[in-house]
């Protein structure tokens, strides 16, 4: 199963802004090497789960994978071939809200050249730009 909130205070939310620059959570907190984001923008459920599947097959179980986002962003949509109105959609996914700057994955190996390779594996399933940062 995705990624998502077991309880949310409201069902739907509005869709927001694009997030500026981000200064909390930009930084390595537990692991040696890490996935930063280069831009803004959604990350679903789906495309974590996928890049962090690649991340594992590339580490061989060996390393240790943090998250450090989560979707507990509701998007909804409406059926195909639906009229304009009556409300808002049903929830058809969660996301995350990704600023430039924010880590999105960390990891802890003892090879250095397999972590790096990990991280790009897993880069290529996001829909952003991102750099790979080291201690």
């Amino acid at each position: 199963m995705f990624l998502q909130p077991k309880k949310t205070k409201y069902k739907k939310i509005k869709k927001g802004k694009q997030l500026k620059f981000n200064f909390k959570g930009n930084n390595l907190k537990f692991g040696m090497i890490g996935l930063k984001s280069t831009e803004s923008g959604l990350i679903t459920a789906r495309q974590l789960e996928s890049a962090r599947q690649a991340i594992n097959r590339k580490l061989k179980r060996k390393g240790k994978i943090w998250i450090r986002v989560f979707p507990s962003l509701p998007v909804t949509s409406k059926p195909t071939e639906v009229r304009m109105g009556k409300g808002k959609g049903n929830v058809s996914h969660w996301s995350a809200r990704v600023a430039p700057g924010s880590m999105i994955f960390e990891i802890i190996n003892e090879n250095f050249y397999d972590s790096i390779r990990a991280l790009k594996s897993g880069n290529t399933k996001l829909p952003i730009k991102t750099k790979i940062i080291t201690n």
